[in-house]
C-alpha cells in the first residue's frame, strides 16, 4: 500500500514538473520563468527523496543536497540578473 502511495506521489510530481516546464517555455515574463525553474528544482528534490524512500536507500542524499545548493545558487543568480542586469559586478578603475 505504501509503495502505491509513493508511486502516486511521483506521478503527481511529474505532472507538476511538466506544468513548470510549460511555464518556462511559455511564461509571460522573465520572473515567471525564474519561479518555474525554481519550482522544477524543488520538485526534483522531492522526487529524488521519494525515490530514495521507495528504494530504501541512503545513496541519493548527496544528490539531493547538491541539487538543493545548485537550485539556490541559480535562483540567486537569476534574481541578481533581473535586478541589476549583470550577475557579477566588476569595479572599474578610472
Amino acid at each position: 500500500m505504501f509503495q502505491v502511495f509513493l508511486s502516486g506521489c511521483l506521478f503527481f510530481l511529474l505532472l507538476s514538473i511538466l506544468a513548470a516546464v510549460y511555464r518556462v517555455i511559455a511564461g509571460p515574463s522573465m520572473p515567471d520563468r525564474v519561479m518555474a525553474l525554481d519550482n522544477i528544482g524543488v520538485n526534483l528534490l522531492a522526487g529524488i527523496a521519494i525515490l530514495s524512500i521507495f528504494l530504501r536507500t541512503y545513496a541519493f542524499f548527496d544528490v539531493i543536497l547538491l541539487i538543493g545548493v545548485l537550485t539556490f545558487v541559480g535562483t540567486i543568480a537569476f534574481a541578481r540578473l533581473l535586478e541589476r542586469g549583470v550577475v557579477i559586478e566588476r569595479k572599474r578603475v578610472r
